[in-house]
């Protein structure tokens, strides 16, 4: 028995000895690199220095997978700029000062470098993948962050705001290096200029932008351009919202008609909610007032108008996202993502100031002040990249309250910051009617009548007045205000009536 045993150890012995050993899973994965391509790029650099011009606009040294050649890159760059000659031998001192070199072989590396170029000729296409293997691993680390920050608990960020965060890192990567417009030359911009008249002058209005359904001011500001940020800011219970929302759907019923300046608008409502929008535009249209359909006062012949408006309604490319505190770079990502499923004419923000800044751009300490300006740089920048206008409301400071005259005036934009700088048009709302009506005096006296005969006068009127605008003249235009539909349109004037024979 004992001869068995050891015959049966002896060959389990053997049949362990013969199992290979297990493989380690290849778990783990190197992160995406070419140091052939990193030596072939700067091989190229050192033998012509004039080919760093091809590759400096979006090629930076963090980019390098290898730190040494992102030491050797940002070393030529700076004396390229210094108008010196980079090649082992001006770099040699420098090296040698801190010995970054000495791990791969010293200043003798400089030189196989150089010495192993085979063509110039390839040195953006090297860049390029320098620079898309970057990203790559940038995308790695990033999801490794997303997803332990997705498994704390964190009370003060939501997986809203990490998601929010995570869309602001994503666009911050997919533009970072990408390459700029540069130079053109001023023929082209000429070419674009009178290509411009030439649509404006065929045009059968003086609208060339998108149209604000309202005569009067597409004749002053010539429609809603694009890449301009508009402001419209004003005292609350001005109108503000009131002659935004008209301008959407104006602008959304013009693009329903196939008009070539109508518009798909995304209006994003801070303060508002879709409903009330909605409302809004249903009370507009069917002449119904908003707070009898709230308090569900309606008449039975009101029914069918409700459904021929909610027809028309019901078809316009008008988007509303009513999300509150929405942050800037949200916004830009909802904006981006519906140009790009259902095309986009024009951005209303309602409003600025409910608006919060990009998350982690560290300037919250800076005070409201500084956040406003970042945000309104945003809101200009993204007019600009979606090539639509925005119209942004804002809100104005309570020191129009201490004027007699309460007109308001550029000084009185609210934590205004960079609002006016950045703003291509800046215009104020100001009804004369809201505050003239508080002044109501006693009956039966000569100061009541002279007050009813003013109050008459400016019954339902509204100025929009224009104090900035970049590329056209600044005035007051007059509107007529239907204060129980909330409605905005074209005042008619005695020098607007049809002449009669």
């Amino acid at each position: 028995m004992a001869q068995i045993a050891a015959q049966k150890t002896e060959a389990t012995k053997q049949v362990v000895a013969v199992q290979p050993t297990p493989e380690v899973k290849d778990d783990y994965r190197l992160p995406p690199r070419n140091y052939e391509a990193e030596q072939a790029l700067l091989g190229a650099l050192l033998h012509n220095n004039g080919s760093f011009e091809k590759v400096s606009e979006f090629l930076i040294p963090d980019h390098f997978a290898d730190p040494v050649h992102g030491r050797i890159y940002g070393a030529i760059g700076r004396l390229i700029e210094r108008g010196q000659v980079a090649d082992p031998i001006t770099l040699k001192d420098h090296f040698n000062q801190d010995g970054e070199l000495e791990e791969v072989g010293g200043w003798e590396y400089l030189v196989k470098l150089l010495e192993s170029v085979i063509s110039i000729v390839n040195v953006q296409d090297y860049g390029k993948l320098i620079h898309d293997l970057y990203l790559r691993r940038e995308l790695i680390t990033f999801g490794e962050e997303v997803i332990l920050e997705a498994h704390e608990h964190n009370l003060e960020a939501s997986a809203n705001n990490l998601i929010e965060k995570s869309e602001q890192h994503l666009f911050d990567l997919a533009t970072t290096g990408q390459l700029d417009r540069g130079f053109q030359p001023f023929s082209q911009a000429l070419t674009d200029a009178i290509e411009t008249a030439q649509i404006a002058y065929n045009s059968d209005s003086t609208v060339v932008g998108t149209t604000t359904g309202l005569k009067d001011l597409d004749s002053w500001l010539g429609g809603l351009h694009p890449s301009d940020l508009l402001i419209l800011a004003g005292r609350p219970s001005m109108g503000k919202t009131a002659l935004a929302t008209n301008i959407a759907f104006n602008a959304a019923k013009a693009m329903l008609e196939k008009s070539s300046n109508g518009a798909k608008v995304a209006f994003f409502s801070l303060e508002m909610s879709a409903e009330q929008l909605a409302t809004r535009l249903l009370s507009q249209e069917a002449e119904v007032t908003s707070d009898k359909i709230r308090r569900g006062e309606i008449r039975k012949d009101d029914f069918p108008k409700f459904v021929k408006v909610s027809r028309t309604l019901s078809s316009l490319p008008l988007f509303i996202d009513d999300t509150p505190a929405l942050t800037v770079s949200a916004l830009r990502t909802r904006a981006r993502r519906l140009l790009r499923k259902e095309g986009l004419g024009l951005i209303v923000v309602d409003y600025l100031q409910l608006l919060n800044p990009p998350i982690g751009n560290g300037r919250r300490q800076d005070g409201r002040v500084q956040e406003i300006s970042e945000i309104t740089r945003c809101l200009k920048a993204l007019a600009k990249e979606l090539h639509v206008p925005i119209l942004a409301l804002s809100q104005l400071s309570r020191a129009v309250e201490q004027r007699d005259d309460k007109r308001p005036q550029l000084a009185d934009l609210r934590e205004s910051g960079s609002i006016e700088q950045d703003a291509d048009v800046v215009m104020f709302i100001y009804r004369e009617e809201y505050y003239e009506s508080r002044k109501k005096p006693k009956e039966g006296t000569e100061k009541h009548l002279e007050w009813q005969q003013n109050m008459e006068r400016i019954y339902n009127q509204a100025d929009v007045i224009i104090a900035k605008q970049r590329h056209g003249p600044i005035g007051t235009i007059k509107l007529f205000n239907d204060s129980r539909f909330t409605k905005f349109s074209d005042l008619v004037t005695q020098n607007h009536l049809p002449t009669t024979k």
